[in-house]
């Protein structure tokens, strides 16, 4: 029998905390490129080409987080926002995560010690 590997990822539109409770190093981040500069900077050429920008800039930021999504059997999508919704509908059309269960639950801001546990009492 093989070792489930889980996976928790607190997530909004800027930053995703990818938290594996196996591994006692501290949680890797994957920081969204697409922030209030860039934003302004694409809303003063035109509108059209800030929203051009940010749905790229989100595809590539998800893009990122399902490529460490890839090494695990269990995963949980949490977060204040819908950016965990949006990224599990991504996952959902890919066919390289149809053997990766996924879990998307609500949670509020919270502090790592915060969503460690979450984690854990959601992987239990």
């Amino acid at each position: 029998m093989k070792t489930e590997k889980n996976l928790g990822i607190w997530m909004d539109h800027s930053s995703a905390n990818l938290i594996d409770l196996n591994t006692k190093k501290e949680s890797q981040t994957i920081d969204s490129k697409f922030n209030f500069d860039t934003k302004e900077e694409a809303l003063s050429k035109s509108e059209s080409l800030m929203h051009n920008k940010r749905q790229q800039m989100n595809d590539a930021y998800y893009k990122e987080i399902a490529n460490a999504i890839l090494n695990y059997n269990n995963v949980l999508l949490f977060g204040p926002t819908n950016a965990k919704t949006e990224l599990y509908n991504v996952l959902r059309k890919d066919l390289h995560f149809k053997d990766v269960k996924i879990d998307v639950a609500p949670a509020d801001k919270m502090t790592n010690h915060e969503k460690s546990a979450f984690v854990k009492k959601h992987f239990e």
